[in-house]
């Protein structure tokens, strides 16, 4: 049996800066079911660097679960400067 046709593929689904944004969505992902995975730099965690792409994390899940994990992370509403007053 070839190992390989056990891995799924992997697509990226969400982007964020630091890790607070994309653990919530990996969060929400899983509650719907939907395996979800993080991916970043060590660098950028170790040091909390998020300057020039270093604390880009995504947020990546199998192949199949692409169009709905979109569709769920696309209802969250963003965050307004307002609401944070």
């Amino acid at each position: 049996m070839d190992s390989d046709s056990d891995i799924p593929n992997m697509v990226e689904v969400y982007t964020s800066q630091g890790h607070m944004r994309a653990n919530a969505a990996k969060l929400k992902l899983e509650a719907a079911g939907i395996p979800a995975m993080l991916s970043y730099e060590s660098v950028g965690r170790v040091w909390g660097l998020t300057v020039d792409g270093i604390g880009e994390v995504r947020v990546l899940v199998p192949e199949r679960y692409a169009v709905e994990a979109e569709g769920l992370l696309e209802e969250e509403e963003p965050i307004s400067d307002e609401a944070q007053e």
